[in-house]
């Protein structure tokens, strides 16, 4: 390597993206976008807000495995050993946090924090292995103190000044490397975001000036200082407001253009592919696919957090029977068509009773704890090989015909 390549410092053209305009080429040269710079960006604004409402309006609950007469059954948990009376873990993560935000509130300051900054944090406010609370902590709050070992890697989290060990929260992460911190939307796609953002501080500037276009005047002859500060003041007032101005350029001057119009920039065509490569990135479907959106923009989400709550909000004897899951029917709750016709599908299949059905719909129950069967089926018990047929009424078990048969083959057969 040769010494002067050691001294070797980029060029401001090999780091600013190569541009036409002046004023656009200025404003890229700008610092990197932040949360309140991003949050100005319609496409990101309406997919975090897309995204955050879709998620606080599905409720999570708490299941149970266990084992009823030697079969496996999940059964919902109706109540909580590990919270005080009356309250219960699920009702401080869908209703009252015991903090200043509600259920909702919480569930989208995690979705947000986990969308931008790539960390969600949460503090469980316990009491012996009585969970009282769960609160918000905000990402800008919170630092991480971790240990140089990348193989046996450990932290402690800092907020103000008070130190807590990683247990005592609930941590939601996005392409993270290390467990401990994640890797936001805005940390991944700095380059696009800030175009994005220059881009309406481009138009911003174009809105100030009444469209006009930046440019130099071209002087043949030196001008005098009275003559320099009569033409600023024309100019200035031209492109300071939208009242009639006219600027008279005397014998020897000329105005140069040193930028484009939007028009000449196709500026609609640039928004329109940015904003698909915005959406792109948070997984929403251009089309418009409602159920493509819950797959690729929404289940993550609600897996990555499923994941941690299972994690830091289940006891140690807790985690081999129970789990925490989201109970995503409520996400179609909103089309009524869709809903009963997958309530039909599921009686036909006979998945669902009606009962069953109307506590969806938070209906009285009818008591008809009964399965629907068509005298058309056949039913195999595949424990007692027994088959029954409801139209004619009759029964056999193949078993034993099976047996006969083998036993009639091997007569045959000697």
């Amino acid at each position: 390597m040769v010494i002067k390549d050691l001294f070797r410092f980029k060029k401001r053209e090999d780091i600013v993206p190569n541009v036409d305009d002046v004023l656009l080429q200025a404003i890229l040269g700008s610092d990197a976008v932040d949360v309140s710079k991003v949050m100005n960006i319609p496409a990101i604004a309406q997919a975090v807000h897309l995204i955050s409402e879709t998620v606080s309006m599905i409720p999570i609950k708490l299941y149970s495995e266990e084992f009823v007469d030697e079969k496996k059954k999940t059964v919902e948990v109706m109540v909580d050993n590990a919270a005080p009376k009356n309250l219960s873990r699920v009702s401080l993560l869908n209703d009252d946090t015991k903090d200043t935000l509600d259920g909702v509130q919480f569930k989208r300051a995690l979705v947000r924090d986990y969308l931008l900054y790539g960390s969600a944090y949460a503090y469980i406010n316990k009491k012996a292995n009585k969970i009282l609370s769960v609160n918000y902590v905000p990402k800008r709050n919170i630092s991480i103190m971790k240990n140089s070992d990348p193989i046996f890697k450990d932290y402690n989290i800092m907020v103000q000044g008070m130190q807590y060990k990683p247990f005592d929260f609930l941590k939601i992460l996005r392409s993270t490397e290390d467990g401990m911190t994640g890797k936001g939307i805005i940390e991944e796609n700095v380059e696009l975001l800030n175009v994005a953002y220059a881009t309406i501080l481009f138009e911003k500037a174009l809105v100030a000036t009444g469209g006009n276009k930046k440019g130099f005047i071209n002087a043949k002859n030196k001008l005098s200082l009275d003559a320099m500060s009569a033409l600023k003041t024309a100019w200035r007032n031209l492109y300071s407001n939208n009242q009639e101005n006219v600027i008279v350029l005397n014998d020897g001057l000329t105005f140069q253009e040193a930028s484009n119009t939007s028009v000449e920039m196709q500026l609609n065509e640039s928004k329109e592919s940015m904003h698909n490569s915005i959406c792109r990135i948070f997984g929403i479907p251009i089309d418009g696919n409602y159920e493509m959106f819950i797959k690729q923009a929404v289940m993550p989400i609600l897996n990555a957090i499923e994941c941690a709550l299972n994690r830091d909000f289940l006891l140690e004897k807790e985690k081999s029977r129970l789990y925490f899951a989201f109970d995503t029917k409520e996400i179609i709750k909103g089309d009524i068509k869709t809903r009963f016709e997958a309530y039909k599908t599921a009686l036909d299949c006979n998945l669902m009773q009606i009962d069953e059905c109307r506590y969806m719909e938070d209906l009285e129950p009818l008591g008809l704890n009964f399965i629907k069967l068509g005298l058309q089926d056949v039913l195999y018990n595949p424990f007692t090989k027994e088959v029954f047929t409801p139209n004619t009424g009759q029964s056999a078990n193949i078993g034993d015909d099976l047996t006969s048969e083998g036993g009639e083959k091997n007569e045959n057969r000697d």
